[in-house]
């Protein structure tokens, strides 16, 4: 069992798109995840801890493709949104900034990819010192080798891996 401080931690909801939560993934669907994020989310919610809901938008074009919004519930369950422009959500969204100033230290992932979205803003969240779990039913990728070799090889070499039925705010 993980617990965490719900004042100095907060979720972190990574590309959970109409889009994206459409396409084949694996090991776990795209409405899987949603549902065991937006569990989380009413956890977090719930205890008082911030819950930040990513997504990406890509630079350079005048329209977004169809279904490029937040998953309406996600939308509706975040404390905050951050868009990102890149494949991590630091480099140049001020999230860190918006962190800092809720005295976040512990940042809790879910998401779709495992092994791009996720990871990429997990590595950079490392960067800035913050302590890392990662929900991994909560998250899935393109094909399970993919969510497997983030969950299973580089996760546990950044922070903790847990499923969500292991983690308590209290």
């Amino acid at each position: 069992m993980t617990t965490l401080d719900p004042r100095t931690t907060a979720l972190v909801l990574i590309d959970l798109m109409d889009r994206i939560v459409g396409y084949d993934l694996a090991p776990h669907t795209g409405p899987d995840v949603v549902a065991a994020s937006l569990r989380l989310a009413g956890d977090f919610r719930a205890a008082g801890a911030p819950v930040v809901a990513v997504r990406v938008e890509r630079p350079g074009v005048a329209e977004q493709p169809p279904g490029s919004e937040l998953v309406a519930e996600v939308a509706a369950a975040a404390d905050e949104v951050v868009v990102k422009r890149t494949i991590g959500a630091f480099q140049g969204t001020g999230l860190d900034g918006l962190l800092r100033a809720r005295g976040v230290e512990t940042l809790v992932f879910t998401g779709i990819a495992t092994n791009l979205g996720v990871e990429s803003s997990a590595r950079a969240a490392g960067d800035h010192g913050y302590r890392l779990v990662f929900v991994e039913d909560a998250m899935t990728g393109l094909t399970e080798a993919e969510h497997r070799a983030s969950v299973e090889l580089d996760f546990p070499r950044l922070g903790e891996v847990v499923a969500s039925a292991d983690l308590r705010l209290g």
